[in-house]
């Protein structure tokens, strides 16, 4: 039977990831793979993490299963991390939230939902989007469809394109958002941008899939959720993918939620009996480990300010690189206006340079990003941002 089965090409991330650590270069920079990152080159486990998971060692008596629903003091807690304690769809009971396996398993979740509603619905995504919201949404039968979203030549977003393109749409038609730290580009929208878009998204009854991987890394732990917020406060339907990998920096135990918002407590609760029979046929039951040092942190307000604290440390550590960077750019290109930079938010931003000098940064300069020349900041540090705008520099040249 397998001996039909051809090697599949390695995937671009993990690829680049191996050949970062092969490169015997002392000089080497691996801006590629998009994981905070402190001074030191290191994504470090907060001290709220680990303060939280001796906490649930000690209290814990058994290993046996969560629900498929997951873990419900975890689901609770980040309804209110998402929404707000007192928002009125929370009150309200028309949100319910199944636990995912990491952020990508909640955005897999909803797509499962939406194809179970509406199997020939097609997902429109911004262009550029994360690369893998691709697989994971057309992994059970969706089809994409991108809309105008960044501008390369500002480093903006191209607003009123985007609009017209979303005013365009049939009614029904999915809209998938990033709520905030665009990933791959770093342009988010203003407060009045999204006030535009919900406008859109009311006229033309379309359905928002907001990605929430980086809340607390932009603007703040509720200025990230501003548009959530501002959606479930006006729509009837609204589905939010949220991930605990960032923010919390639990990559490896795979924390994250997906949030079904519908117009009763009643529908809310039907389309969860749909979610949790597709976790069961996915994976059975969800891991229990990050989610409850995650529901630890949230619940107790010593832990929570401290994790607020360590968060803001991290979001100012990204703000102040992103000036570093445009400063040090500036010098080393003078010709070059690398200012959209400073103006962005999140880990990422799209340097703007062909995939010839991507490899020629790589292959000379041991810089590693991907193709599209997307960056992570929190890969720079002060040892190497000057050696980067150099190389940048030359690359250019």
């Amino acid at each position: 039977m397998f001996e039909r089965l051809e090697r599949m090409p390695d995937d671009p991330i993990l690829g680049l990831m191996a050949a970062f650590r092969a490169d015997q270069s002392p000089d080497k920079v691996d801006l590629g793979v998009g994981v905070y990152r402190n001074g030191r080159g290191e994504t470090p486990v907060l001290e709220a993490v680990r303060r939280a998971e001796r906490l649930v060692l000690e209290a814990q008596s058994t290993k046996t299963y969560v629900a498929p629903a997951g873990n419900a003091a975890f689901t609770q807690a980040m309804e209110r991390l998402a929404f707000g304690a007192s928002h009125p769809a929370l009150i309200s009971g028309r949100v319910r939230t199944i636990q995912g396996v990491g952020g990508c398993g909640a955005l897999r979740l909803g797509a499962e939902l939406i194809h179970a509603a509406a199997p020939h619905s097609i997902v429109h995504v911004s262009s550029p989007t994360w690369a893998n919201h691709v697989p994971l949404l057309t992994g059970c039968g969706l089809e994409l469809e991108p809309y105008p979203y960044y501008d390369p030549a500002t480093g903006g977003i191209r607003s009123a394109e985007m609009l017209q393109a979303l005013d365009s749409l049939p009614a029904g038609s999915v809209v998938l958002l990033h709520a905030s730290c665009h990933n791959p580009t770093g342009a988010d929208l203003s407060e009045e941008q999204w006030r535009e878009v919900l406008a859109v998204v009311q006229r033309r009854r379309l359905l928002p899939f907001i990605d929430m991987a980086y809340q607390g890394l932009g603007g703040g732990v509720d200025a990230d959720a501003f548009a959530v917020r501002l959606f479930a406060s006006e729509l009837p339907e609204l589905l939010v993918a949220v991930s605990c990998s960032k923010n919390f920096g639990l990559y490896r135990e795979r924390a994250g939620t997906l949030h079904i918002l519908t117009e009763s407590a009643s529908r809310s609760e039907a389309a969860l009996s749909h979610e949790v029979r597709i976790a069961r046929r996915l994976y059975s039951m969800p891991p229990d480990h990050g989610a409850a040092i995650v529901s630890r942190i949230l619940g107790d307000e010593g832990l929570r300010d401290l994790w607020r604290r360590e968060l803001g440390d991290m979001r100012e550590r990204i703000l102040s690189l992103r000036r570093e960077l445009v400063r040090q750019l500036s010098a080393a290109c003078p010709s070059q206006d690398f200012s959209f930079i400073g103006a962005q938010r999140g880990m990422f931003s799209l340097l703007g340079v062909s995939p010839e000098r991507v490899r020629a940064l790589r292959a000379d300069h041991h810089v590693y990003m991907t193709e599209d020349s997307r960056i992570n900041i929190a890969g720079l540090s002060s040892e190497n941002l000057e050696y980067f705008a150099r190389s940048v520099a030359r690359a250019l040249a």
